[in-house]
């Protein structure tokens, strides 16, 4: 009942048909919401019924029977149908019970709205439009009016790729200059190389200097939940350039939509994915070349891009951009040191030693190294930054932050100091191992309890020789472990991995085992894994001979090498657990100058078809290697 019964007193059928219908006492019946009946009674009743309660009513369990027994009922008092009690019928609802009847369709609508202004949330805010807006490219528009602060000066390190990209600016800015000739201008680039080397930190120094406007969009923008909306965008992404044209597009991780059709399923995103790559080879082969709209594109994994897309006639050129050398290298600390309070007056001096201290650092590292240097000098309360923070930011970015709750025990200690020993003196001894520059027992790092920090060159060509020595250094550590304990430990794992690396890559995929022959079974553009190896199993049987071969060769010979410096590892040990912490100098003063020439580069000079150096793809080639123990 509602609560505007709630004066009526509740009685049940037996009560009403003994004591109110059998009296003659009911005058009208109210069936209420089809589950309470309210009882009227008669004026006389007031004279029969002497308590205070003459407002009745009683539950039913459904319609039908009720009707069914008041029938029953009244055809065994005899009452005359004329003169039967009418029954009438009502709905009463509150407030509360409608709206808890209403409630889960209010939350589904609710639910609906929500949903709907999030997904057109971010189109939105291009203009009015709404649901309709979500089709629209997403490119930030950089004109005269919002113009990137950024220009090529502020690039170091990467001089071919600025002047390979600076043509494409000069092409917008005077294009006659080429047409007269009958030239075309390219119609787009793809800038390329490993992460942190500059690619969109150069396109956006192209927006600052072309003083044409500039669109700059990331792949993963195109791909949405909706189907459509990815070649919608592309499409008005067109539109909107050729509107400003000469205009340039960037299109920064272009391998979100690019990567190659007919690959990884055809199901779900991925019809979505290769509908956009669709829209974008029509939109690149569709405008004309006098539109004047150049599209660049930026990618660490050019080898996974659809071959359509890198035709001539889409991407024209592809720019490169590699580590950088040493000088290239020297030009980025200078421009990362511009906003940072150097306790030094020698920029040049500090850049050079830095960049010699770096090598195989890209773009990112060595703001990385600048910004932890400065971290460093703010930690010790230094009023400027000065070179051992450098030194020490150095050292964290590639070996990790010092683990000074990971205390070892003696016995580990020692077989650490001993195991980085060999390391030190068999590279000592070496012709063509890298200059040292430290040795260190403190743990670092997820796993390193101890490391040799080394100075590669920067080099491109390596000989058999320097790949034997190589190989006989990072073994040193193992043999040295063999030699002065009954037993040997775990340390070397990663030695190992690096040298059977070394190993397979000169058998395998360098040509440099006599019985194998000059070939090759390596495929670098091949990232995907393969179940069939490119070989008989004769030949692989052949190939994993002459790796253990070669492995056992270069274990004989780091043997023989610490076998006869055995008292030199003793003392380099000795001092390793007493200072923790040994430099180059150090290692002059127990064992003297090392007797080779500072210059071991191979005799011949490299050229352009000679890939890396077969070193853990793990680290860059030319990294300043540690030992993991």
């Amino acid at each position: 009942m509602s609560s505007r019964n709630e004066n009526y007193r509740e009685i049940t059928w037996q009560e009403f048909q003994t004591k109110l219908l059998d009296m003659g006492l009911v005058q009208k019946l109210d069936v209420m919401n089809n589950n309470a009946v309210r009882v009227a009674l008669r004026p006389e009743a007031a004279d029969v019924i002497t308590t205070p309660h003459r407002k009745y009513y009683f539950r039913i369990g459904s319609v039908d029977i009720f009707e069914r027994h008041m029938e029953e009922a009244q055809n065994r008092l005899n009452i005359p149908s004329s003169e039967r009690i009418p029954i009438a019928y009502h709905q009463d609802v509150s407030v509360i019970n409608a709206i808890l009847q209403l409630a889960p369709t209010l939350l589904l609508i609710g639910f609906f709205l929500y949903m709907a202004k999030r997904a057109t949330g971010a189109a939105s805010q291009q203009g009015p439009g709404g649901l309709f807006n979500i089709g629209k490219s997403r490119a930030k528009l950089f004109n005269q009016e919002s113009k990137v602060r950024i220009s090529f000066k502020d690039v170091a390190g990467a001089d071919e790729a600025k002047e390979e990209i600076m043509e494409f600016v000069k092409f917008l800015k005077n294009p006659a200059a080429y047409e007269r000739l009958g030239g075309k201008i390219p119609r787009g680039a793809i800038l390329s190389g490993p992460p942190g080397t500059g690619k969109t930190l150069l396109a956006k120094a192209t927006a600052g200097e072309a003083g044409v406007p500039f669109l700059s969009v990331s792949g993963s923008e195109f791909v949405e939940m909706f189907v459509g909306v990815g070649p919608s965008r592309v499409r008005d992404l067109f539109a909107t350039a050729k509107k400003n044209a000469p205009c340039i597009i960037f299109i920064d991780e272009i391998d979100a939509i690019g990567k190659a059709r007919g690959k990884g399923g055809q199901f779900g995103g991925n019809d979505e994915r290769e509908s956009t790559l669709n829209q974008l080879l029509v939109e690149m082969d569709g405008f004309n070349t006098s539109e004047h709209v150049v599209v660049l594109a930026g990618t660490n994994r050019p080898d996974v891009l659809d071959p359509a897309l890198l035709r001539p006639g889409r991407f024209d050129r592809r720019v490169t951009i590699d580590r950088p050398d040493v000088k290239g290298r020297q030009q980025i600390f200078k421009v990362h040191l511009k906003p940072i309070t150097l306790g030094v007056t020698d920029i040049d001096a500090l850049t050079e030693k830095l960049a010699n201290l770096t090598p195989g650092f890209a773009g990112a590292d060595i703001h990385n190294v600048c910004n932890e240097a400065a971290l460093i000098a703010a930690r010790h309360r230094k009023d400027t930054v000065t070179e051992p923070d450098f030194e020490q930011a150095i050292e964290r970015v590639i070996a990790g932050i010092e683990k000074k709750s990971r205390v070892l025990s003696p016995e580990e200690k020692k077989t650490v100091a001993y195991h980085e020993a060999g390391h030190a003196v068999a590279g000592w001894f070496l012709q063509y191992a890298d200059p040292l520059l430290k040795v260190s027992i403190i743990p670092r790092g997820a796993s390193a309890l101890g490391y040799a920090q080394y100075l590669p060159k920067d080099q491109y060509l390596y000989s058999e020789k320097q790949l034997l020595d190589r190989m006989c250094m990072t073994l040193g550590g193992r043999v040295a472990e063999e030699l002065h304990f009954d037993t040997i430990t775990t340390g070397a794992q990663d030695d190992l991995q690096k040298v059977t690396k070394m190993a397979y890559a000169q058998v395998s995929a360098y040509g440099m085992s006599s019985k194998v022959g000059p070939l090759s079974f390596d495929d670098p553009s091949q990232q995907e894994p393969q179940f069939q190896k490119p070989y008989s199993e004769t030949t692989g049987q052949m190939i994993d001979a002459e790796v253990r071969k070669l492995v056992d060769e270069a274990y004989q010979r780091t043997t023989r090498l610490l076998q006869e410096k055995k008292p030199l590892i003793n003392k380099v040990a000795q001092l390793l657990l007493e200072k923790e912490v040994i430099t180059k100098e150090d290692m002059e003063r127990l064992l003297g100058k090392r007797p080779f020439s500072t210059d071991t580069s191979p005799t011949h000079r490299p050229n352009e078809e000679i890939s890396p150096p077969p070193f853990p793809q793990d680290t860059p080639p030319d990294d300043v290697k540690f030992k993991n123990v």
